[in-house]
C-alpha cells in the first residue's frame, strides 16, 4: 500500500508539473516551443517561434549555433525580443550537432528550416518573400552558405515541404567564417589552424584524407565559393581583434560580393574579439539592415 501511494504521488507531481508546463506556454502564445520542422535519424529537428504583437510580415531565422553545436537550453527570449518589438517574426533554429552530424549535413537542417517557414507562411503571419537569416560565428557560416546555396526545391519530392524554396531574401550576421582555402591569409588552409584541428571530424574529414581531400572538402563548405550575383543583400559585423575567426574572412567575402555587385556593408568593431560585452545592441544594425531590404 505504501509503495502505490508513493507511486500515485509520483503520478500526480508528474501532471501537475506538465500542467504548469502546458499553463506557462498557454501564458505566453506568441512564443512557440519545440516546433518540429524536419526528422532525420531518429532525431526530431525543431525551432522555437517567437511572435511580435503587431508583425509586420518579415521572419528571420536565427542560428542556435556555436561551435556547429546546437542546443535548445541555449534558445534565447533576450535575441528574439528586439525583432518582435519592431514587428518581426524570429525563428530560433535548432540544428543537428556535431561530432555525430558533420556541417554538411547541418547545412541541410538549415534549408529544411527555411522551407518548413516558408511553407507555413501564412500560419506564421510572415510574408514567404520576406526571410531573413541570422547568427554568429559558426551561427554565421550557416546563414551566409545557406544564403548562397539556396535553392527552388525540388518539384518532385514527396513531402511538400521539400518542393518549396530554400532561397534567403536578406542576411545579417556576425563573424562567419568563409574561406577555409584562405583561412587569415591566403594560401593558409583552417584545416592546419590550431584552433580548427580539432573540428575534423565535424567537418567529416577522415583520418586517412589527402591533401587534396582536404582542399575538396574546405572548397565545399565555403561559402566564398558558391558566391553568385543571386547572394542576398549581406550584413556581416565582426570584430577587429577576432582571433578565432579573422577579420579577413568578412573582408575577402564581402569584396568579392562587392565585385558581383551585391549589396553588402561590412561594419567593423575595433579592438572587439570573438564576441564581445553589449553585443545584444548591435541587433539593432541587424534590424536596419532588414529594414532596408526585406519591408
Amino acid at each position: 500500500m505504501r509503495r502505490l501511494l508513493h507511486r500515485l504521488l509520483l503520478c500526480t507531481l508528474l501532471l501537475a508539473a506538465v500542467g504548469l508546463k502546458a499553463h506557462a506556454q498557454a501564458a505566453d502564445p506568441n512564443h512557440l516551443v519545440d516546433v518540429i520542422y524536419g526528422h532525420k535519424e531518429g532525431v526530431a529537428l525543431s525551432m522555437d517561434v517567437f511572435k511580435p504583437a503587431k508583425p509586420n510580415g518579415m521572419a528571420v531565422l536565427w542560428m542556435v549555433s556555436g561551435g556547429w553545436v546546437s542546443n535548445h537550453d541555449n534558445i534565447n527570449a533576450g535575441y528574439a525580443q528586439p525583432f518582435t518589438s519592431h514587428g518581426i517574426t524570429v525563428f530560433e533554429v535548432v540544428h543537428g550537432s556535431i561530432p555525430r552530424f558533420p556541417v554538411g549535413e547541418i547545412l541541410k537542417d538549415i534549408k529544411r528550416a527555411v522551407r518548413y517557414v516558408r511553407f507555413h507562411a501564412a500560419d506564421f503571419g510572415i510574408d514567404p518573400n520576406k526571410i531573413g537569416i541570422s547568427g554568429g560565428s559558426s551561427g554565421g557560416h550557416l546563414s551566409i552558405t545557406t544564403a548562397a546555396t539556396g535553392d527552388d526545391g525540388d518539384p518532385n519530392a514527396k513531402d511538400p515541404v521539400n518542393r518549396v524554396s530554400s532561397r534567403i531574401n536578406a542576411v545579417a550576421c556576425f563573424f562567419p567564417p568563409t574561406d577555409f582555402l584562405n583561412y587569415g591569409k591566403e594560401g593558409a588552409h583552417a584545416f592546419d589552424n590550431p584552433f580548427l584541428k580539432g573540428y575534423h571530424p565535424a567537418f567529416g574529414l577522415q583520418a586517412s584524407a589527402t591533401e587534396a581531400d582536404k582542399v575538396k572538402l574546405a572548397t565545399e563548405l565555403s561559402p566564398i565559393y558558391a558566391l553568385t550575383s543571386k547572394m542576398p543583400p549581406t550584413l556581416i559585423i565582426h570584430g577587429g581583434a577576432d582571433p578565432l575567426v579573422p577579420l579577413q574572412q568578412s573582408q575577402i567575402f564581402c569584396a568579392k560580393m562587392t565585385e558581383l555587385k551585391v549589396p553588402n556593408k561590412l561594419i567593423v568593431r575595433p579592438g572587439k574579439g570573438h564576441g564581445w560585452p553589449g553585443i545584444e545592441s548591435d541587433i539593432a544594425e541587424l534590424i536596419a539592415w532588414y529594414d532596408q531590404y526585406l519591408k
